[in-house]
């Protein structure tokens, strides 16, 4: 127990400490270096502790966000980890990378006339606090059921699945494609804004519990679903994510020098090309870099590549900042860190050399028209506004689609247009029995919160089913 501070209530939120953009940007150490306990107590003391709490209702997964700062508020970092553990088995993930702008925060009443409460901050401290200096004991389980559960991908939605059933006492095997677990917070998100530390710890966390992790397994060529339950298993969750690059089939695209955002990124991180010299992944280095595309997975890239020795690093985007999709402070930092912002911008064609290499990309300027089917204005190309930009190295990262490795061996599974898994919204069951699905194999690319609600809708079905029943 920690003792409780007699600071007063504050009206203003407490800023989060960061290191200095000059430095940061020619490192892979975490942006922002976390709260300190008088920090956290202090922050916490602002939640007005509501009765109905529009927090919770932002929240995907419903964790009891007045609960566990009101555990800070007394010094109980027990209570306050306990409290979270029993909604997100991924707190420290959670308190880094989800939109809390557009979720709990942005439900929190104190955010009407001022700022809101920092519940992703105080998630984090939390979390961190735990891990760090922490009691270690472990949540309670349910006795064990001797049912036996296969989750396929170790991302957020498995993850969550595969803590969710652990607790509630079933046997649960973590399938993992990859050499690391950790699926897309591992190969997609850099160091500096979650460090692969903290999603190792998660996952010992739920190893802790009892959660087995297989890795190097690739599910639909290794083994097939129906092999699965012929091992034993007596249900399937499959979160494997959707990670099948997409690019915008524009002329002189196969240059060399153009690359996807997932293999970039992917080489980045999971294969530590962050960490050289002591690390010799091979990765393209360009000095003038040009990231097409807006949504955090291009800030990650453009921030990326800036570390990685960039002179200039520019987002290519064909709408205004307004639209961008990308989280508000990934765009934040990515500015202050030197990222230039081409807006109102498309790429027409690339151009190389006579050795086949990137040496530059025709633009055109767009202006914005009426709302199309996404809710954003719509693009128009201005006619006669051709222009050239200077880049030997171009990061698309437009997208992403389902990759078929699994669905392809896996005839009973419905799929739709796209090629995503179709599952009940609700449940996550899916066209074949004992199978569920959740996440961006179901839903297209989204936050990893989403996902970890989707897995947690689905655990709690799977969990029906083993009990009573399809």
């Amino acid at each position: 127990m920690v003792e409780k501070t007699d600071s007063k209530k504050v009206a203003q939120r407490q800023a989060m400490p960061e290191q200095k953009p000059e430095i940061r940007r020619r490192n892979f150490e975490e942006v922002p270096v976390g709260y300190t306990m008088e920090q956290a107590m202090a922050e916490a003391s602002r939640c007005l502790q509501c009765k109905k709490p529009g927090c919770v209702e932002g929240c995907p997964v419903s964790v009891d966000i007045p609960g566990f700062i009101n555990c800070i508020t007394k010094g109980d970092m027990t209570g306050a980890i306990r409290n979270l553990w029993g909604k997100n088995s991924l707190p420290a993930v959670c308190g880094r990378v989800c939109p809390q702008e557009i979720q709990c925060e942005g439900n929190c009443i104190m955010g009407k006339k001022g700022e809101p409460i920092a519940i992703g901050n105080l998630e984090r401290f939390t979390a961190d606090y735990e891990r760090i200096q922490g009691s270690g004991e472990l949540p309670p389980k349910e006795k064990p059921t001797g049912k036996k559960v296969a989750v396929v991908g170790s991302g957020p939605s498995g993850l969550t699945v595969a803590g969710d059933l652990v607790r509630k006492g079933h046997d649960v095997t973590v399938l993992e494609a990859f050499h690391k677990p950790g699926g897309v917070l591992v190969y997609g998100i850099p160091e500096f804004r979650l460090p692969k530390e903290i999603v190792f710890s998660e996952v010992a966390f739920l190893e802790r519990l009892g959660a087995k992790v297989e890795c190097n397994q690739v599910v639909g060529r290794t083994v097939s679903l129906d092999e699965l339950f012929a091992e034993g298993y007596d249900a399937v969750y499959l979160g494997v994510g959707a990670g099948l690059p997409k690019f915008m089939n524009i002329p002189g695209e196969n240059l060399i020098g153009i690359l996807s955002a997932n293999e970039y990124l992917t080489r980045a991180n999971l294969m530590k090309a962050y960490q050289y010299p002591k690390v010799d992944t091979p990765i393209p280095r360009g000095k003038n870099v040009v990231v097409l595309g807006a949504g955090n997975v291009a800030m990650d890239s453009a921030r990326t590549a800036m570390r990685l020795g960039a002179d200039t690093v520019r987002i290519v985007y064909r709408r205004s900042r307004e639209e961008m999709p990308a989280r508000k402070a990934e765009i934040h930092h990515a500015g202050e860190e030197g990222i230039e912002f081409c807006l109102l911008t498309a790429p027409t064609k690339f151009v190389g050399n006579d050795k086949g290499r990137l040496t530059g990309m025709e633009c055109l300027r767009m202006e914005l028209g009426e709302p199309d089917a996404s809710g954003r204005r719509r693009p128009i190309p201005i006619k006669g506004s051709e222009f050239m930009m200077e880049c030997d190295l171009v990061i698309v990262a437009v997208g992403a689609g389902a990759n078929p490795l699994l669905t392809q061996t896996t005839p009973d599974l419905s799929l739709n247009k796209w090629g995503y898994i179709m599952a009940d919204l609700e449940t996550g069951k899916t066209t074949k029995k004992g199978v569920w699905a959740g996440g961006d194999i179901v839903t297209g690319s989204a936050t990893v919160i989403l996902a970890m609600g989707a897995g947690r809708k689905a655990a709690d079905s799977i969990h029906k089913y083993l009990t009573w029943g399809w």
